[in-house]
């Protein structure tokens, strides 16, 4: 329960421009432009959340399944997806074809980015899914706030609008997202049900995710969770990943559904579309 509402703005949108929105009507009349309509991605909307706990505003990409709308009593599985103004498009396509393909069920997807006109994408990122603050990373560190965020108000705010289950509930990142995926599930394992981090930057801190994962094994036996982690073969953090993925092994935590994928050939992140493919089917393997 929340003990305070966020300041909450709902802007109902299409989203994304995929074109210039802006054409010729012949080849080299380039005197008369004629404005045509923009791609947007169907079934999406945007909605914006003002968030005391982060201290920042967020924008939602909220993608709702087809029988949404016919079904009026059910509720379904979502994904919060961190970086969504890059990786929602990504989950939208590749859930189309598992969708399509029977290898899992339909679901809301919540990408989560910034507001406003041209934010700083990267320096955002690197305060808030960063779980401690380094030197040389400005404003990093506001992990712990972030997650506060997203309990307390982000996901009590799609799950009061939206038939979204509580019960599987998922948190899906990649590299600081990765890293921030990984601080969730240990910091707080029962906020989500599943978890999906791929390329991690264990490395970030001073290896702060292996320092996390150790302290939590002192004094728990149990991680009750699915986490599926991939990395790139190819990249550089192959090396930091793969240890990190023998250690969940060697804990073999009571409760915990680990399965983990290095992906041949690729980086940081040519990995992506096949590390959420392999992860969706995944998180819904029975």
């Amino acid at each position: 329960m929340m003990t305070s509402a966020p300041r909450i703005s709902t802007t109902i949108a299409c989203l994304f421009s995929l074109s210039a929105g802006i054409a010729y009507a012949q080849p080299g009349s380039e005197t008369h432009p004629q404005l045509l309509p923009k791609v947007t991605i169907a079934g999406s909307v945007v909605r914006s959340i003002k968030s005391a706990a982060a201290g920042r505003d967020f924008d939602l990409y909220i993608h709702l399944p087809s029988d949404y709308d016919q079904l009026k009593s059910k509720k379904y599985p979502a994904i919060y997806i961190l970086d969504g103004q890059w990786d929602f498009k990504l989950m939208d396509s590749v859930l189309g074809g598992l969708v399509y393909d029977k290898f899992v069920p339909e679901m809301i997807l919540v990408g989560i980015t910034y507001s406003g006109e041209n934010p700083d994408y990267n320096t955002l990122r690197a305060m808030d899914l960063t779980p401690v603050a380094v030197p040389d990373v400005k404003g990093s560190g506001n992990g712990p706030n972030f997650l506060k965020c997203l309990k307390t108000e982000l996901i009590p705010f799609i799950e009061a609008n939206y038939r979204a289950d509580p019960s599987r509930r998922m948190l899906q990142g990649s590299s600081y997202g990765g890293l921030f995926t990984l601080y969730a599930l240990f910091a707080d394992p029962g906020l989500f049900s599943a978890y999906m981090s791929a390329s991690p930057a264990v490395p970030f801190g001073g290896g702060f995710a292996l320092k996390q994962e150790a302290e939590y094994a002192r004094t728990h036996k149990e991680l009750p969770a699915k986490l599926f982690l991939a990395v790139g073969a190819a990249e550089g953090l192959a090396a930091p990943v793969r240890t990190f993925m023998q250690t969940l092994q060697s804990r073999a935590y009571q409760g915990l559904k680990l399965e983990t994928r290095v992906i041949d050939g690729e980086r940081h992140a040519g990995n992506k579309p096949e590390a959420y493919n392999r992860g969706l089917r995944f998180l819904f393997a029975e």
